[in-house]
């Protein structure tokens, strides 16, 4: 399949021409649909380990206000969903946020967006995996960080595999996690301790038996960990270049997600919220220890077998999607010759990048022997910040060639990417000096190797490219249908 670049809006002057950057390249496997591509997204977005290894962080912080929070956050995700449908369409490529943003506003801007995902990429898969041990306990006691790095490995050899394959073997996965986040909702619902006006106003536990109410500022604070908590809605995008239809199938398939996957958290969070026996308890986020005391042993180790099931599958799915984003990278000569060869090439038995795959879970095994608690404050301020790239890149998305081009397009453009964009940057405002400083010195880092290393090849490096039969095709103008004999004034 022939690829194309696609030229930035930038300028003449940063965008190289069709002749220097076309060139065959390696293509992916079109097998997946809506249902396939769901599944994955869901998988990745994996409501259940995130429900049951970053929302207790989240109690803990924020007390009965975690699931305002959350709901807050899946308001804001709905533009979010919106901006990525509509760019998803229009873009078609396994490059996801840096494909969409570098064709519409010029490759330095896709290079600075690549590098925000390559925190997300390299750093939430074993922060999510860190998980598992803790609820493999009723079962066999094991360390937390060798079964965080066996985890990534299997994942690795699952992202070896054909991704059809995949889809199904991690649907399977995800309707235990549904079934556990169902049973959750339920003891909670069923034991509730206070009435649901803590919903809307929030208290946190304040030590010797008293609360505190949580101020709006904590709960603008906690926005970036709900965002991250609901992120994986974006995984369409990534696989729009292995989606039959991508054009029809990309938005379907993040606007349901977003929502079957924001009930499957929301809901049990408002039920763990309600049935907690004291805010202490709900505090200390010990979700397995509740389930255990509103049922009975049996139902707990059921409940904490599908979460680490949860946890395996959502890694899984990760490390899939993850090595889409290194492939595209290299494909678009992003790194030097060899590395790009390298990281590009496709395997003939399953037509996965397994390069791109071993590269992404390999040292994310190394990484779960890392203190990772930081750096999970630094992922939630990336995600945020690239949320405000996408909107950036949603309202000059009807400019020039572009303007013209066949896409699901949003409603209420540019209210909405304009709005996000003031709401996200506030939330980047309120978070830790810390996690902001981090994720300002890798972004000004990948500034300086674009200035050293990449703007001077522009003409044979970061040429931002979409397959060239998916590219959204020009609109026709409309037809001037000269009046018929007989009808005329």
């Amino acid at each position: 399949m022939p690829y194309t670049p696609v030229a930035p809006a930038a300028s003449e002057r940063d965008t190289p021409s069709a002749a220097e950057g076309t060139a065959a390249a390696p293509k992916l496997t079109r097998s997946i649909g809506v249902v396939g591509g769901t599944l994955l997204t869901l998988s990745c977005l994996t409501p259940a380990s995130s429900l049951f290894v970053i929302v207790p962080d989240s109690f803990a912080s924020l007390g009965t206000g975690t699931a305002l929070t959350i709901a807050i956050a899946g308001l804001l995700c709905i533009g979010v969903a919106f901006t990525y449908s509509e760019l998803g369409t229009l873009i078609p490529s396994s490059g996801g946020e840096y494909a969409m943003v570098g064709t519409l506003m010029g490759r330095l801007a896709g290079w600075l967006v690549f590098i925000l995902s390559l925190i997300v990429v390299m750093i939430v898969p074993p922060i999510i995996a860190l998980g598992t041990a803790d609820y493999l306990a009723p079962i066999v006691h094991l360390d937390p960080q060798y079964t965080a790095a066996g985890v990534m490995l299997l994942a690795t050899a699952m992202g070896l595999l054909d991704l059809r394959a995949n889809a199904w073997i991690t649907g399977i996965f995800l309707v235990l996690e549904v079934v556990a986040c169902a049973v959750v909702a339920y003891l909670g619902f069923t034991h509730t301790h206070r009435s649901a006006s803590v919903l809307v106003h929030p208290v946190i536990d304040a030590g010797h038996g008293h609360s505190t109410a949580v101020t709006a500022g904590l709960i603008v604070t906690g926005l970036a960990t709900a965002l991250f908590i609901l992120q994986g809605f974006s995984t369409a995008v990534y696989l729009a270049e292995e989606m039959e239809n991508p054009r029809r199938n990309v938005s379907r398939t993040v606007l349901w997600t977003l929502g079957i996957g924001a009930a499957v958290v929301l809901i049990p969070v408002i039920a763990i919220t309600l049935g907690a026996p004291d805010l202490k308890t709900l505090g200390a986020g010990d979700v397995a220890g509740m389930v255990q005391s509103w049922s009975n042993s049996g139902i707990g180790t059921f409940v904490s077998l599908c979460i680490a099931l949860a946890i395996i599958n959502a890694t899984i799915v990760m490390v899939i999607q993850n090595s889409r984003v290194v492939f595209s990278s290299a494909r678009d000569a992003a790194w030097p010759t060899a590395v790009n060869r390298a990281f590009s090439h496709v395997g003939r038995r399953f037509g996965s990048p397994w390069v791109a795959t071993l590269v992404v879970g390999v040292p994310g095994a190394v990484l779960c022997f890392v203190n990772l608690d930081t750096l999970s404050e630094v992922t939630g301020v990336a995600v945020a910040a690239m949320y405000v790239f996408v909107a950036l890149g949603a309202l000059v998305s009807r400019r020039g060639e572009h303007k013209h081009r066949m896409a699901w397009r949003m409603p209420l453009w540019p209210v909405v990417p304009a709005l996000l964009i003031v709401v996200l940057a506030w939330v980047l405002y309120q978070q830790s000096t810390k996690s902001l400083l981090i994720t300002g010195a890798l972004v000004a880092a990948a500034a300086v190797y674009w200035a050293v290393y990449l703007r001077p090849r522009q003409a044979t490096h970061w040429v931002i490219s979409v397959p060239e039969d998916e590219q959204a095709p020009v609109e026709a103008p409309p037809a001037t249908t000269a009046p018929l004999p007989g009808l005329t004034g």
